[in-house]
């Protein structure tokens, strides 16, 4: 009976070696591979045992978007940097989402976690996926100073997923970039432990 689970472990072991491809079906219109974290839980982390299965040989992931049209067929980076375009860096999405005040903020923040997410899990993010969110949700004063003071929380929490993003080398920022970073995320913190202060008094 000791080695049934070791005996599992090992054929389960094998079963993930021999795997090439690992695939996700999006399921809804409203819902992309960054907008929600089930995907980079279940795709990502099986991906990511495979990988290791594999002795650091990474399986092809791709994502299959049957929810309009002909439907398409992307690899995960591909769907990631389109979700990036269309969503976290379009004027008409995170607009419509700040018109939802503190919830709407979460959403964006939770669109960069699952961004983080996914690098963590496949390394699949382009570079310059962190640039652009940066400059537009945290390098860009007036859209900084909004979110903080519709979420105070969520806003520090973007600004530290970014940096984090860059000490987990999913991205290089130039000095001058990270310094900038860094001192909005510290301005952030500042505001947010006001906030905390404040309520606690």
């Amino acid at each position: 009976m000791d080695g049934k689970p070791k005996l599992e472990t090992a054929v389960f072991a094998d079963a993930l070696s021999r795997i090439e491809v690992t695939y996700q079906n999006l399921d809804s219109i409203e819902l992309g591979v960054t907008t929600v974290d089930q995907y980079f839980d279940t795709l990502g982390g099986i991906s990511r045992a495979v990988r290791k299965a594999r002795g650091g040989q990474a399986a092809a992931v791709y994502i299959g978007d049957q929810t309009r049209g002909d439907g398409a067929v992307r690899s995960l980076q591909e769907q990631v940097a389109l979700e990036t375009r269309t969503r976290a860096l379009n004027p008409k999405w995170y607009d419509a989402l700040l018109k939802h005040g503190f919830e709407g903020v979460r959403e964006i923040e939770a669109q960069v976690t699952n961004t983080l997410g996914w690098s963590a899990t496949t390394g699949q993010v382009d570079p310059w996926v962190y640039q652009r969110l940066t400059e537009t949700f945290v390098l860009d004063a007036e859209m900084r100073q909004k979110l903080a003071a519709l979420n105070p929380a969520a806003s520090s929490k973007i600004a530290n997923r970014l940096i984090e993003a860059h000490e987990r080398s999913y991205w290089t920022p130039s000095a001058e970039m990270l310094d900038q970073l860094r001192a909005a995320g510290e301005e952030l913190e500042d505001r947010l432990e006001g906030v905390i202060s404040g309520a606690a008094a």
